[in-house]
């Protein structure tokens, strides 16, 4: 045996000495001092460390609630979503896969639990597998000319020869948004703790016809045929809402580019935020893979390959657009959809519901795309708990099947948190009848769950007419707000009620409803908030939207919903419809959660698939997160560990 694997050995054993006990099939699974086993226990360590040292005061995320009649002091936290441990945060930012740890950025306020422009940071976590997250000390925070008064969000990519970047937006001393660089002091330490800020910052400026000091949120820059680096950053010029290109040969001196903007809206839109440009495979709807930026935004879109463009609006909703990016044309964007036009709002929605800011990385370890987003709170009480804000579950995205729409999908990694499994229900096949309503999961913890239905609808025959309501096709919201879910009807409403009291003083209704229009079927899906809640001065719209199914020829709808005692996400037709929802039930402070499978239409409809799992609680940032160290801190144990 080699004296370098001894030493290995020796290591592993003065890391269970400290009470960081890795497996004992460890050793046997690393056979060498090399960086990939290294690498290896670096993921153990982080991954042990959310599981040992979670403590149980009320900022850490909550395990499945005490049922002991008394208000919980962490009633409202999620137990399986990112977000850290207290305070505020807003913006995933420069979300990574890198030597072999997954980072997460995010808009921070290390000072409390409200935004707070002039206090922003750039928190940071590590983990092994999307689901368990260490929090980190801030990777970046206000001392400098260039960021004294904020730094706010961006994004990041790995240089040639492996050093790990960030680009950001600063707001300066003067309070003028300027894009500053900043770089991984050590590329070799996996967790990627320091970053330096040169001098040379701001690297970008702001731009005489740039108004209303709107110019922010740098993309994922990628490297073009002719070897330059490009980035977008949201600007705001001549009143419209625009993104500015700039280009540079060595990551610190960038020109913009002199052609057309890579989009500009019309004069209604007149600030956009958080960009994302990113190559998507056109056979991504077999493979189901993503595309690395850095790979495959060189050229035009050929060959396979074809860009998204996603913006975010100041109506907080993300928009995004298929199309063609083509760098030999001068950093162009031509959408495949050209009849939406230049407004973002008349693009494809991301997401239908309560969801902001998305940014999206390249998982080069399963070869997909992954992407981030804001989940804000809706009950004005971020004073009052300590914490705002948490971060939707991690979502795979690819092409769907007509190249035009997006798939999103909950990543495979939450599987790892099922446990019990309770539908509750009858054979596959069972019918719902007219006005039924029937138990799902009753053994399980139903608020902390994952339950996915398939619904088949055997007529289509009641369908109501929506000749009359020519309003409601750009209106699915207000259509349903006032079709609810106990508003009977012919093909539905059906669907789920999840987080709902005994009594059904509170629930949230995920459902759809057929409607017929000028001889053609239009399926809407609905996310009611109406009566998520008792509690005074919490928000509870409806949201909406048709979906794109052919439910005459296919007669089936299928529906997976992901519940986290506060947020709800839901994805409608496999994914090609998602809506996210906070909700704030009072009954589950106290009392049980119950999930029920209902009807409300005219006619049966029949389930043929049910599957409700407990999660688990994921372990989600310790101690101190966003801010404050891991204790005994990740990074103390792996820099005492590793040469």
């Amino acid at each position: 045996m080699s004296s370098g694997f001894c030493d290995f050995q020796n290591r592993i054993l003065k890391l269970r000495i400290i009470s960081m006990q890795v497996e004992g099939s460890l050793i046997d699974l690393i056979k060498s001092a090399s960086l990939d086993g290294y690498l290896y226990l670096a993921r153990r360590v982080v991954q042990f460390a959310n599981q040992q040292f979670r403590p149980t005061h009320s900022f850490v995320s909550s395990p499945i609630l005490a049922m002991d009649g008394t208000k919980n002091p962490q009633h409202g936290r999620t137990a399986y979503h990112f977000q850290p441990a207290k305070n505020w945060q807003n913006d995933p930012n420069g979300p990574m896969y890198h030597n072999g740890m997954y980072h997460l950025f995010y808009q921070y306020n290390p000072h409390g639990p409200t935004w707070d422009a002039g206090k922003l940071s750039w928190g940071h976590s590590v983990s092994g597998d999307l689901v368990n997250w260490a929090a980190l000390d801030n990777a970046l925070d206000p001392t400098s000319p260039f960021d004294a008064n904020g730094c706010w969000s961006g994004s990041a990519t790995v240089l040639p020869g492996g050093r790990p970047a960030i680009l950001y937006t600063g707001i300066d001393a003067d309070r003028v948004q300027v894009q500053n660089v900043a770089f991984a002091s050590n590329p070799s330490d996996p967790l990627l703790r320091d970053w330096h800020k040169p001098s040379c910052n701001p690297v970008i400026g702001i731009p005489a016809d740039v108004t209303g000091n709107n110019f922010r949120d740098p993309t994922e820059p990628w490297r073009g045929s002719d070897g330059l680096w490009r980035v977008a950053v949201a600007a705001e010029v001549e009143g419209k809402g625009t993104l500015l290109v700039y280009r540079s040969a060595d990551f610190l001196r960038w020109e913009r580019n002199p052609g057309p903007p890579l989009h500009a809206s019309s004069p209604a839109v007149p600030v956009l935020e958080c960009p994302d440009l990113f190559p998507i495979s056109m056979a991504a709807a077999a493979e189901q893979e993503g595309l690395d930026a850095l790979m495959a935004a060189g050229g035009s879109s050929s060959g396979g390959v074809t860009h998204v463009l996603k913006l975010t609006d100041f109506a907080k909703e993300d928009h995004y657009m298929v199309g063609r990016y083509d760098e030999l044309a001068g950093d162009t964007f031509a959408p495949a959809e050209p009849e939406r036009g230049d407004d973002p709002g008349r693009w494809r929605r991301l997401d239908h519901g309560h969801l902001y800011a998305s940014k999206s990385f390249f998982d080069a370890r399963k070869k997909r795309r992954v992407l981030w987003a804001w989940v804000d709170e809706n009950d004005g009480a971020a004073e009052a708990k300590g914490w705002a804000g948490i971060q939707a579950f991690p979502r795979a995205m690819w092409l769907d099947g007509d190249g035009k729409g997006l798939v999103q999908w909950p990543v495979e990694e939450i599987e790892t948190l099922r446990r019990k499994r309770d539908s509750g229900f009858g054979p596959e096949g069972t019918e719902v009848g007219a006005g039924g309503k029937v138990e799902i999961g009753a053994g399980i913890q139903s608020s902390q769950a994952d339950v996915e239905v398939v619904f088949e609808i055997p007529s289509l025959e009641e369908a109501e007419t929506l000749d009359d309501l020519e309003w409601a096709l750009d209106d699915p919201q207000r259509l349903c707000a006032e079709k609810g879910a106990f508003v009977h009807g012919g093909v539905g409403p059906f669907g789920l009620l999840v987080l709902a009291s005994g009594g059904l003083q509170e629930h949230t209704a995920v459902f759809f409803r057929v409607f017929r229009h000028q001889g053609k079927y239009k399926v809407l899906m609905c996310t009611d908030l109406t009566r998520s809640s008792t509690k005074a001065g919490v928000n509870k719209p409806c949201y909406g939207a048709f979906l794109d199914v052919d439910v005459e020829k296919d007669r089936s709808i299928s529906l997976r919903t992901l519940i986290d005692h506060t947020v709800v996400e839901s994805f409608g037709n496999g994914g090609r419809t998602c809506m996210t929802a906070r909700v704030y039930p009072e009954h589950a402070a106290k009392g049980r959660s119950r999930t029920y499978v209902f009807n409300h239409g005219a006619g049966a409809v029949k389930v043929s698939k049910l599957e409700a799992w407990e999660l688990a609680a994921a372990a989600v940032n310790g101690a101190g997160g966003g801010g404050g160290s891991v204790a005994p801190d990740v990074a103390t144990v792996w820099s005492d560990f590793v040469i």
